[in-house]
């Protein structure tokens, strides 16, 4: 992994206009590594690594016995990524990474509540897409791709291969959407994105982490609100709205008054 330090905004926007068609995950602590929340859950709370795989699948098992209850349309159950996507909404821990398409919208998630260094890691998804473990060069991303039925489970749920797989469900739900989304979903939940990338040999650089001084975040936020990049259009619901507020208590404009 190669890390970037940029010393203003425009240095951001400058750079990340050169990765076309990479996908980006915004950290507010720079140093913090690139780990799914459901291995950042079992690596604090549960240290018997050999019973992680019953533990997933007990907690997907679980979700799709109760979820129907409140969902108009069940069927999204029986498709594996789409339950995760559906999970990861909700606040359940999954093997998923959220990432996004726009390197704004990561920067955003980077800088919007916080007061040290951030970071915006930026994946070559496009190489991504053409590369394989070099332990094993059939592992590529049409073979393995999880939104094939069965391929979760052979793929992804052993927890025994150093693969990514990177993409959408078929069917994008409207969070996805607004966030110009994607997933990054990992092969193995012991080791953090930059160690299994370790893995492909692609010939370039396949994962970068820019890191953000706390000095750009004020007009790098104004920046992003100019860009209606807010809680409110990322998260279009009435929590995205409530979430929203925060920043407008730092906005002011010329000749506002708040009396």
């Amino acid at each position: 992994m190669e890390t970037i330090h940029i010393a203003n905004w425009n240095a951001f926007v400058s750079l990340t206009s050169e990765y076309n068609g990479w996908a980006f995950r915004g950290l507010p602590d720079a140093d913090w590594q690139l780990r799914s929340s459901l291995s950042r859950y079992l690596q604090s709370f549960v240290p018997d690594m050999s019973t992680w795989r019953q533990r997933e699948e007990r907690a997907l098992r679980i979700f799709r016995r109760k979820a129907h209850n409140y969902l108009l349309d069940a069927a999204v159950l029986d498709d594996d990524i789409r339950c995760l996507a559906l999970m990861q909404h909700h606040g359940a821990p999954t093997r998923m990474l959220d990432f996004t398409k726009s390197p704004f919208v990561a920067a955003f998630f980077a800088l919007y509540r916080t007061t040290r260094s951030s970071a915006v890691f930026a994946l070559d998804t496009p190489t991504l897409w053409r590369a394989a473990p070099s332990n094993d060069l059939t592992l590529r991303r049409e073979l393995i791709d999880p939104r094939i039925k069965g391929n979760f489970e052979r793929y992804f749920a052993s927890n025994s291969k150093d693969l990514l797989w990177v993409g959408e469900p078929e069917q994008m739900d409207r969070r996805l959407v607004a966030q110009s989304g994607t997933f990054v979903v990992p092969g193995v939940l012991d080791k953090p994105l930059d160690d299994i990338i370790g893995c492909y040999e692609a010939g370039n650089t396949l994962l970068k982490k820019i890191v953000l001084p706390p000095s750009i975040r004020e007009e790098a936020m104004l920046a992003l609100y100019r860009m209606n990049i807010t809680h409110a259009t990322l998260f279009p619901d009435l929590d995205g709205l409530a979430r929203s507020i925060g920043y407008e208590l730092e906005i002011t404009w010329p000749g506002y008054s708040t009396a």
